[in-house]
């Protein structure tokens, strides 16, 4: 049976006993809710400065897009201090079941709720959203098949009108033989997130590339245990591709977020200067704050990275001095053993460059 990328996808991962429905992400892959607490305290920081920016409203809102075990919501209401965490309202969005474990005053819903004034966090969800894929012939675009059962491919027919208007506007391709991943249902899915945001901030974080450096062939991968393995569409394996985080954010503008950003960098570059998800940003400083800076309206776009954004919510991963092993070498390892969880969340090559898109309506 021959299906399109994106049915089998869906079938794979949501469809009945699907790998998301049946398996816990923590078994399969590291991310950087699981890697340590401090993820969560960054997180925690970032709901503050919002909260802040609403004006410390009775109820703010904190919404975990692709929750899964629900770590990130639990370890923010853990840290939250006393005037937050009692006005805090806590959600998990996921397609699985409620986490028996999860603390009572966490919601869980199978949808990003109405009305969010607060913090929507999509933390590894949107590359987990069933695309097709399309290959370049001497007579344009053709749709990928694939046989779900062994993951062996043919091509079929054209894309429709929709998916090759996208693929001219964000990933063109110019020889036979490359490949695209179409992002549309990403862009739909981040658009359906902000028009649910009534007032303050969606960030989406995951692995993104940039207009100017789409891969040829494409990112389409699986995960299974802890190891890279085929892409096999059956349900063994998460079925994962990078986002065209850029295309999410000309989404989430066009369904109201945002406004105009400014170039700072290169695209594709990992430094603390540029963005690995298409170097725009109106946070020159990194991504702490939230609101004031450009945009229009009120309204705020910053396309970055992982690296810079925890940067600027002080995640540094900065060795102590050598002096606190001489008179407090306990203190010491413990602040050792943190700067290493920190050096590991902003690390070039690795999580650090992870795109972070937020669009904020404050």
């Amino acid at each position: 049976m021959w299906l399109t990328w994106r049915v089998a996808m869906e079938q794979a991962l949501y469809g009945e006993n699907g790998f998301y429905l049946r398996e816990r992400p923590s078994g399969h892959f590291r991310t950087s809710v699981g890697a340590s607490p401090v993820f969560a305290e960054a997180v925690l920081r970032r709901l503050v400065a919002v909260d802040d920016a609403l004006g410390n409203p009775p109820v703010v809102d904190l919404v975990d897009v692709g929750a899964g075990e629900g770590e990130l919501a639990a370890r923010v209401l853990t840290a939250a201090p006393p005037g937050l965490r009692e006005r805090l309202r806590a959600t998990g969005v996921d397609l699985a079941s409620r986490p028996p474990s999860l603390p009572a005053e966490i919601r869980w819903a199978h949808a990003v709720p109405n009305g969010v004034r607060g913090l929507v966090i999509a933390n590894e969800w949107l590359d987990n959203v069933p695309l097709d894929v399309a290959e370049q012939t001497a007579d344009g675009p053709r749709l990928v098949l694939v046989d779900p059962v062994d993951g062996a491919e043919r091509l079929g027919e054209a894309p429709c009108d929709a998916d090759l208007a996208w693929l001219n506007r964000w990933w063109p391709m110019r020889s036979p033989g490359e490949r695209a991943e179409i992002g549309r249902p990403r862009d739909e899915a981040w658009a359906s997130v902000i028009v649910r945001l009534a007032a303050g901030e969606a960030v989406a974080i995951d692995y993104a590339h940039s207009l100017a450096e789409r891969p040829p062939y494409g990112t389409l991968t699986g995960y299974r245990d802890g190891s890279l393995v085929p892409p096999v569409p059956d349900g063994s394996c998460d079925v994962t591709a990078h986002v065209a985080l850029d295309a999410c954010a000309a989404a989430g503008e066009r369904a109201g977020a945002g406004g105009e950003t400014g170039d700072t960098g290169k695209a594709g570059d990992t430094g603390e200067a540029g963005t690995t998800a298409g170097a725009r940003s109106t946070h020159a400083g990194g991504g702490g704050g939230v609101g004031g800076v450009g945009g229009v309206g009120g309204l705020v776009t910053t396309l970055t990275t992982q690296r810079r954004a925890l940067l600027g919510l002080g995640v540094t991963g900065t060795r102590p001095p050598d002096e606190l092993a001489r008179t407090d070498p306990r203190g010491y390892l413990r602040a050792l053993a943190r700067a290493s969880q920190e050096a590991e969340l902003i690390a070039t090559g690795g999580l650090g460059d992870f795109g972070w898109l937020a669009q904020s309506r404050l």
